[in-house]
């Protein structure tokens, strides 16, 4: 039995004692609770599984959401309808039985995994993608789970019980694992877990299309009409900047020296600027800094330690690049009037990841075609022109400098 025991958002005790089984009698087995749920994403109170399959138990089946959007075969993700109908769950993943089916199937006890648990339920695809871990399923899980404490403050500040355990149908990349260790210090383990083909609970990218999936490209979308604070996302960030070696709150500070962080791809044979488009970028950059007193990092993030990237993120005011996996640490950035992620693309293409994650953090994007820029709520058509992944990007250095005064001028 899964048991997040959450019925609201009331002070958590000061220590939450340890259960490793629950019994019933008189066929009273416990039922399973829908806490909170958008398509995707789905908090359960006594969720169990047992031979490889997740059951909901309930006296009244109505009240639980589609499977659909609730679960999948877990199975990779590819276009087509075959491709779609795969991902289709059936009995095998979830079923939804009575109190009296559950005690004829499980008899009157059974194992208790305590406290909070979270359950992966992507492909290897995402879950070992730096972006599509931490920006949309993390992203997406906290969203959800935060949810339920609508008073977060500025500093990450929450009453909820901490992560006890996540489990997961593979492993996942070095940079998750430093995630999740440093949001989430008292996680005892990340369970390599294969249930059957079922993994249930709360992953988006695997359920079937949503409405704000569809708006925005993002399966972390769906949780942002759930109730919750402006700084929901605090509390991870705090502690991620906190095991940097960073005070977070100082860190990112506007009455700090603002700081541009440059994240070159020069190196890596696609998604490059132009080369002296990219010089003469580093060459405005650095009279910003000559003029104003601007700190200018000009990084290669495969070059930093995740803790140094972790950091240096964390104190940036406005981070900028061509499109690509190193943005994703924009994540780290404190939300002010003045932060900013400003991303480069190849004329005539955009993608809607760091866009939405960006806005949905509470700071400003803006998209560059060489001299031209939009943001919100002008933002062009997702598109992938041929140069998309090329190496001749073009960007005009001068004007995103006079942009970056323009947003560090704000107070």
């Amino acid at each position: 039995i899964l048991d997040v025991d959450r019925s609201g958002a009331s002070p958590a005790h000061p220590s939450e004692p340890w259960r490793t089984r629950m019994t019933w009698s008189n066929g009273r087995v416990p039922n399973t609770r829908v806490v909170s749920h958008v398509p995707g994403w789905t908090i359960f109170d006594n969720l169990f599984v047992f031979n490889g399959t997740v059951f909901v138990v309930t006296d009244f089946p109505s009240s639980i959401p589609n499977r659909l959007t609730i679960t999948s075969t877990a199975v990779d993700i590819f276009n087509g309808e075959d491709a779609v109908n795969s991902r289709t769950p059936g009995n095998r993943e979830m079923r939804v039985v009575s109190t009296d089916q559950a005690q004829r199937l499980f008899g009157s006890s059974a194992e208790l995994m305590d406290g909070v648990t979270w359950l992966v339920n992507d492909p290897p695809q995402f879950v070992t993608h730096y972006y599509h871990w931490a920006a949309e399923l993390f992203f997406g899980f906290w969203r959800t789970y935060s949810s339920l404490d609508t008073s977060i403050d500025e500093m990450g500040k929450s009453t909820l019980p901490a992560l006890r355990r996540i489990f997961f149908a593979i492993d996942y990349a070095l940079m998750n694992q430093w995630i999740l260790r440093s949001a989430f210090p008292s996680l005892t383990t990340e369970i390599l877990l294969r249930l059957g083909r079922s993994r249930s609970y709360g992953s988006a990218n695997n359920a079937r299309p949503r409405k704000h999936f569809t708006s925005t490209g993002r399966t972390a979308s769906e949780p942002s009409v759930l109730p919750g604070s402006e700084h929901w996302w605090s509390t991870i960030r705090a502690n991620v900047v906190r095991v940097c070696g960073l005070d977070p709150n100082v860190v990112g500070d506007m009455e700090q020296t603002p700081v541009i962080t440059y994240i070159s791809r020069q190196e890596w044979g696609r998604r490059m600027l132009i080369q002296e488009d990219h010089e003469r970028l580093v060459e405005e950059l650095y009279k910003l800094r000559d003029s104003f007193g601007y700190e200018v990092n000009v990084v290669s993030m495969d070059k930093l330690s995740r803790a140094e990237q972790f950091a240096l993120a964390a104190r940036t005011t406005i981070m900028m690049g061509v499109h690509g996996n190193g943005l994703t640490s924009l994540l780290w950035m404190r939300p002010s009037p003045r932060a900013t992620v400003m991303e480069f693309f190849f004329p005539g293409g955009f993608a809607q990841d760091y866009e939405y994650t960006t806005r949905a953090l509470g700071m400003v994007h803006y998209g560059f075609w060489g001299d031209q820029y939009f943001t919100s709520p002008e933002t062009p058509e997702q598109a992938y022109p041929p140069g998309f992944q090329g190496t001749s990007i073009p960007i005009d250095g001068a004007v995103v400098a006079r942009l970056c005064h323009e947003r560090l001028l704000l107070q």
